[in-house]
């Protein structure tokens, strides 16, 4: 009977715990090229994405996650001559409704949806081209633009790359074990990300899928 009672810290722990995480994982980051989304999958960017996030638990198998995280964006263009990376990074933050479906009481599978809001905080970027044997490079800083498109001018293009503020719809899943918790996610940008472009031809807009993980403090 003695081996078949559980310890005080299993009797007491509950289905959905919730706490705050600490995480940190990697993005591969593409910018939509048509109307309906699509992207070149050969541009994809392999960047960063780290921040606190909030697990606040509404029943056995309901929390909303939402929190602060730095998340790196952008993708990259590449041929014979030309080697372009395009790196924004966004202060963002997420309110994601999950669902959790309890395996025993330390471990959790989990799938959710919500939408996101971020922020463009700085970022560069880094090319090289190679014309005729005669190779260049250059570096710049990524600047924002708190105007949308119709306010600004193809003078001010080279001052104002982007709209600070990007928001669209995070799809998560993962699982959870002990206070480890594992993830992937997939983020649709529905914001038109260039401060200069005609809205009626920008097609331009963010898709990430991340891995991560982290851990409850």
């Amino acid at each position: 009977m003695a081996g078949a009672q559980s310890t005080p810290e299993q009797s007491m722990s509950p289905v959905n715990p919730g706490g705050l995480y600490l995480k940190g994982g990697v993005n591969f980051s593409n910018i939509s090229v048509t109307n309906g989304g699509s992207v070149n999958s050969s541009n994809a960017l392999t960047t960063f994405n780290v921040g606190f996030i909030g697990d606040i638990p509404l029943a056995n198998v309901f929390s909303i996650q939402t929190g602060l995280y730095l998340n790196g964006k952008g993708a990259k263009a590449q041929s014979s001559t030309y080697d372009v990376k395009f790196n924004p990074l966004y202060l963002e933050v997420p309110a994601n409704f999950v669902v959790k479906v309890p395996i025993d009481n330390q471990t959790r599978v989990f799938v959710g949806a919500g939408p996101y809001l971020a922020m463009g905080i700085g970022g560069k970027t880094k090319g090289t081209s190679n014309i005729d044997g005669l190779t260049s490079s250059y570096e710049k800083n990524i600047q924002f633009s708190n105007n949308g498109p119709d306010q600004n001018s193809e003078q001010d293009a080279s001052v104002n790359d982007l709209r600070r503020f990007d928001y669209g719809v995070n799809i998560v899943a993962g699982i959870e074990v002990q206070r480890l918790m594992i993830g992937v996610g997939y983020q649709l940008g529905l914001a038109k990300i260039g401060a200069t472009q005609n809205d009626n031809n920008d097609k331009n807009k963010y898709r990430i899928f991340s891995i991560d993980a982290g851990i409850r403090l």
